[in-house]
């Protein structure tokens, strides 16, 4: 058996706030847990002592949480979890009121500020009042068209004290991708910016507002919040964006001055009270809208900032994100636990490599999340943050949004901090969470995510319906969670939220991930079950093909579609070069090669070609299914989803493809 990559010292392991819970467990309970193993299935047999001890460990405020833990706990979908409790998730996020940092905002390298908690509180407290002298009130949609600022947090928070539904999208939207997220839920109120820097180019946004305005007469109102920040007077950031430029709309300033600051009158709710809509990527059609409840939301981020990423008060917390991401949500429940967020917004690269790294060390932060691309693109970078950076506050990485190939993880121990947690994850905008992430206090294993979430279910499933152990197959949580969708806006039946989840295994949720379960109770992500490639009956993960071409110098990024042909399938692939690199035949056969020695001959593509970029979804994901529609001839349902749509045009009727 390989060793570990990393192991917690005894007292790093010891003051962990995991500890601190099992110690809890075993009071309360008396369970004794020997080890992560043993805890996670205590807490899917006994999923309601978890939760409801979860509840009291996390200090969740409420005015009241009732008897019933779980009813219904037998129905998948249908279970109601603290069906007789009232909170208010705001009110969760919002307990301290003193002068530390709740909030330190970098915009590339052109504006730095930072808002205390006192300074966060009182910015809600005036919003809420302004909110509600508009008429808004439990169940209205508050929405922000709006990058990583801290005034995004507080609007965010001022919606949820209220009760309204608060959904976001990230100004690289264009206004066509705006409207056909926010088209759908009808939003009252609207949050904007006056523009956003990238690459160190101001970008006014007036223009796509004036337009998402004009065609949803829905929006009473809407705010423009200013980049710069206080005094909230206009975008001194650079550009030229004033609010009278679009009818209708208020200056953040304008918005809250006849309002001081004072105690919140926080609505106290129901659990499953909406609190987020959030979107499905929406590249095979119009995005799903996908509602979440608070006290599951609250709740389920909780136990994975507690006990799963062990974030304490006053650590800082990070996640390059934006708010159309559903890690930026994620990453904003991190103040329930009285950590400090770190929001940068703006190109990870600008105005070098090292951006982000200096970000890092700068505010010492303890919790690096980004995604598993931007980690390979340090590494192809030369940068070596272990030796030009001061990360020694640093005590976790995380890394989602595609499989962390295990080069990553020799890479971030070698070359960015050898003694941290790094912890893989996995999940989705479907459950606003993870079904499986890190353990802060056991081993890390080189190109494994360590651990099933608490309290979740998971397990891997043939096509029949049966549980496998160090096989491949389906994703599955067998059991009920409180971060389970309320359901999807404009689905009264609940018809389409039963198909995307329960279809293929009743009574069971069904990821869409191709996985394994590994001897040491971790995960192995292989990619999106619908991208799986199928040569001669034979499932193949994309994953498994990427983590071997994208170890070449010459390759920064690889694609892989099945192509239809002659009654079965070929994988080809797609290579976006390092500049100056050429795919010529040498080097075709190296990565045909490399795939056939490392994984197997049913790996190695039939064709391979070059192309000079690769599309993908807003937050980063490659899109296999769109490439393969125009590969095949087949329209792209929603070109809006993308963020470089031109890119679709390298993939389209190659000649090399008609043979």
């Amino acid at each position: 058996m390989a060793q570990p990559l990393w192991q917690p010292s005894p007292d790093r392991a010891a003051a962990a706030q995991l500890t601190r819970f099992v110690a809890e467990v075993e009071r309360q309970w008396g369970f004794a847990a020997a080890d992560f193993a043993a805890l996670h299935r205590w807490s899917v047999v006994h999923k309601e002592e978890f939760w409801q001890t979860l509840w009291n460990f996390g200090g969740v405020v409420a005015a009241t949480r009732g008897e019933t833990v779980l009813a219904d706990g037998a129905r998948m979908p249908g279970a109601r979890w603290f069906p007789e409790a009232r909170l208010n998730f705001a009110e969760n996020l919002l307990r301290r009121h003193d002068d530390a940092p709740a909030a330190i905002f970098r915009g590339e390298d052109r504006v730095r500020r930072a808002v205390s908690h006192r300074e966060l509180h009182d910015l809600v407290s005036r919003l809420v009042q302004a909110l509600r002298a508009e008429g808004v009130g439990p169940g209205d949609r508050v929405a922000g068209y709006l990058p990583n600022l801290p005034e995004a947090v507080a609007a965010m928070l001022a919606a949820s004290s209220i009760g309204a539904i608060w959904s976001s999208c990230s100004p690289d939207f264009g206004a066509a991708g705006v409207l056909d997220r926010f088209g759908q839920i009808e939003p009252r109120l609207l949050f904007a910016a006056d523009g956003y820097f990238y690459n160190g180019r101001w970008i006014d946004l007036a223009d796509r507002v004036a337009r998402v305005a004009a065609e949803l007469p829905c929006i009473r109102r809407i705010v423009v919040l200013p980049y710069a920040g206080p005094p909230y007077a206009g975008p001194d950031a650079g550009g030229d964006a004033a609010p009278d430029r679009v009818p209708g709309t208020v200056a953040l300033a304008d918005f809250i001055a006849p309002f001081a600051a004072g105690e919140i009158a926080f609505a106290r709710l129901p659990f499953d009270h909406p609190l987020y809509i959030l979107y499905s990527s929406g590249t095979t059609g119009p995005p799903k809208c996908i509602v979440h409840g608070q006290g599951g939301t609250l709740l389920q981020h909780l136990k994975e900032h507690l006990l799963h990423t062990d974030v304490r008060p006053g650590d800082r917390l990070f996640y390059f994100t934006t708010l159309g991401w559903m890690m930026w949500n994620w990453l904003v429940s991190g103040l329930a636990c009285g950590a400090t967020l770190l929001l940068y917004d703006g190109a990870p690269f600008h105005p070098d490599a090292a951006a982000v790294f200096d970000f890092a060390a700068d505010t010492r932060m303890t919790h690096f999340g980004t995604s598993a691309k931007y980690i390979d693109a340090v590494r192809k970078s030369g940068l070596e943050p272990a030796a030009s950076h001061d990360l020694s506050a640093l005590r976790a990485m995380l890394s989602t949004g595609s499989p962390l190939v295990a080069e990553s993880f020799d890479f971030v121990y070698r070359k960015i901090k050898a003694d941290l947690c790094l912890s893989s994850i996995s999940g989705g905008t479907d459950i606003v969470s993870c079904f499986v992430l890190g353990d802060p206090t056991g081993p890390v294993r080189r190109g494994e995510i360590q651990a099933p979430g608490l309290g979740m279910d998971v397990r891997v499933f043939d096509d029949a319906g049966n549980a496998l152990r160090g096989g491949k197959g389906e994703l599955v949580c067998a059991g009920p969670f409180p971060s389970m969708p309320i359901g999807f806006w404009n689905d009264a039946d609940g018809a389409k939220y039963r198909a995307a989840y329960f279809e293929r295994f009743p009574g069971v949720w069904c990821h869409g991930d191709y996985a394994e379960i590994t001897e040491h109770g971790g995960a192995i992500i292989y990619g999106r079950s619908d991208a799986v490639l199928n040569p001669g009956g034979v499932r193949i993960g994309t994953a498994e093909i990427y983590r071997q071409v994208e170890q070449m110098d010459e390759v920064e990024e690889g694609l892989a579609i099945g192509q239809d042909r002659d009654g079965d399938v070929r994988i080809v692939l797609f290579v976006r070069l390092r500049a100056g690199s050429e795919l010529d035949d040498a080097l075709a056969r190296r990565i045909q090669d490399r795939i056939r020695r490392n994984c197997s001959p049913r790996h190695v593509p039939a064709r391979i070609l070059q192309v000079p970029d690769i599309p993908r979804t807003r937050s980063g994901k490659i899109v296999e299914l769109a490439v393969r529609d125009v590969v095949h001839g087949r329209a792209v349902g929603n070109v809006e989803a993308l963020a470089n749509p031109e890119a679709l045009a390298f993939f389209r009727d190659r000649a090399e493809l008609r043979d």
